[in-house]
């Protein structure tokens, strides 16, 4: 009885002792959380994108209360939240241009040439490691979809002759596209810079042309016809001053006679200038 008795009693000291243990150390280690870090982030869209910078909304609610950024650098978020979170705050809105993907290719199959057969995993990862993918272009799109299926707010699709065709409502800027082309054509441009060369082939105009009929043959008419030097033409291949984007218009796409360089309608689609080549072609070209 007496060996029962010490046993329970030895039993409820150090269950105490323990209790008292972790007493002390919740109150020496506990780390205060401001209670607004999570009614912030109830009001962010919970995308966990990455646009803003951050790793995440919780991140970006974090560095919101700290003052260390604006909501208005969501730019996935509607404004409506996004001054809401302002008021709550009371912190200026403050802002910040969606970014969204953008493709430097327009080689679908029906006017780039593919020169080799692939027979494999269905991936441009995959197919990129042997001799390149079988591309006559080497800069060129796959078109096996990579980034179609990385994406996860369905903003990529592929079109008919095999290119991504992105949404720019849908898209976050998260920039998961640009990590999975092996290629790297996806790049990631404020929404309102509508002046893009949708190429990145860095041959000699004639030897590109003869493997795609929109590629960019450096010609130099764009950069002759932008002002203020808007556009140079390096390695082959024509390239936009972002820093003054201010000054692009529909000016400069007009003697592009590929249509390489096109403008971005904000309702979608592509314009091409008035001297660009008409592609007609339906089909695909045949391989080899």
């Amino acid at each position: 009885m007496v060996t029962i008795l010490t046993a329970v009693g030895f039993m409820a000291t150090l269950g105490l002792t323990l209790a008292l243990v972790l007493v002390a150390a919740n109150r020496r280690l506990y780390v205060y959380e401001d209670p607004r870090i999570d009614q912030v982030e109830d009001l962010l869209p919970k995308a966990n994108c990455g646009a803003c910078g951050s790793a995440g909304c919780r991140p970006f609610a974090e560095q919101l209360v700290k003052g260390e950024v604006e909501p208005g650098k969501c730019t996935v978020n509607a404004k409506g939240m996004n001054q809401i979170i302002a008021d709550f705050l009371g912190v200026d809105l403050g802002g910040g241009e969606k970014r969204v993907a953008r493709l430097a290719c327009a080689g679908g199959t029906h006017v780039a040439h593919i020169r080799a057969s692939y027979a494999g995993f269905s991936s441009c990862r995959a197919s990129a490691l042997v001799s390149g993918g079988g591309k006559g272009c080497a800069w060129g799109c796959l078109g096996m979809g990579d980034c179609v299926t990385l994406c996860g707010f369905d903003a990529l699709a592929l079109d008919r002759h095999g290119l991504p065709v992105v949404d720019e409502a849908r898209c976050t800027g998260c920039g998961d596209c640009v990590r999975a082309c092996p290629k790297g054509l996806f790049s990631l441009q404020p929404l309102s810079h509508r002046l893009w060369v949708a190429c990145k082939n860095l041959d000699p105009g004639d030897e590109a042309e003869h493997e795609c009929e929109v590629v960019c043959t450096a010609c130099g008419r764009c950069a002759q016809d932008s002002p203020e030097h808007l556009i140079r033409i390096q390695d082959n291949l024509a390239v936009i001053d972002e820093t003054k984007a201010a000054l692009a218009s529909t000016v400069a796409i007009e003697r592009c006679p590929t249509g390489a360089i096109v403008w971005l309608q904000p309702e979608g689609g592509v314009l091409k200038g008035r001297d660009a080549r008409r592609v007609v072609r339906k089909g695909a070209l045949p391989v080899g």
